[in-house]
């Protein structure tokens, strides 16, 4: 059965969430100055990056909730205890900046613009509707979605398969007949694999390599691998 529907990540994907992030934080510490420890701004942007993984990662996990790794972030990379209160100001201060930066990818509106006609779209995100409907909606594309379906509202997420189980529900389609585009390879692409759904790695950083996946470089390419689709049967012959 052919592909009917895409559904999409959101963060690094369509949205160009770690360059927002690392502006964000950049235009925050030009304001707040450097924490201690830190020698230049590129140590302290790229150790914010890594804290923010780290701390990602607990709460895929299930072991902090979505406000609890914000504020374990802050405490990380201040390098001291703060109140809960302390912690959601200082990460709101940054929040400012990073959201003044928010921007899609140059190739995202073009390659949904392509689908539209062919294929039904909805959204799978690690993180909570309140944070990515908003992002969404400041985007000016959150009409492009029949449905945003969130790890925080559903209790799982990626790369469990009841949350892309939950995601083709919402669509009243099987899983075999989504497709999902992410930038993980696992969390994503091996993760919708696993569920039984199309999985499309988008390689933005050109890392290569994981043949057993379809890869694509770029939102250019999806439409040509669809249209072609006999459910990818040869993934490594589109890079």
């Amino acid at each position: 059965m052919p592909i009917r529907a895409v559904l999409w990540d959101i963060d690094d994907t369509i949205f160009d969430y770690s360059g927002a992030d690392r502006t964000g934080m950049r235009k925050h510490l030009e304001h707040e100055g450097f924490p201690e420890g830190y020698t230049t701004l590129e140590q302290a942007l790229d150790a914010w990056k890594a804290i923010t993984d780290v701390q990602w990662a607990r709460f895929a996990a299930g072991e902090l909730d979505f406000q609890g790794q914000r504020r374990e972030r802050v405490r990380a990379f201040l390098g001291r205890p703060l109140s809960e209160a302390e912690a959601d100001e200082w990460f709101g201060r940054h929040a400012t900046h990073y959201e003044a930066a928010w921007a899609l990818f140059p190739d995202a509106v073009p390659a949904l613009d392509r689908l539209a006609g062919d294929y039904r779209h909805a959204v799978l995100s690690n993180s909570s509707i309140h944070n990515q409907d908003r992002k969404l909606r400041a985007l000016g594309v959150r009409d492009r979605f029949e449905a945003v379906v969130c790890a925080v509202e559903i209790g799982v997420a990626k790369p469990e398969a009841a949350a892309f189980h939950t995601a083709c529900e919402a669509l009243s389609l099987d899983p075999h007949e989504v497709a999902y585009v992410g930038n993980e390879p696992d969390i994503d692409a091996g993760g919708a694999v696993a569920a039984g759904l199309t999985g499309i790695w988008l390689d933005r950083e050109g890392l290569g390599g994981r043949p057993e996946l379809v890869r694509i470089a770029g939102l250019e390419e999806l439409p040509g691998l669809l249209a072609g689709n006999t459910r990818f049967g040869a993934p490594d012959t589109f890079r």
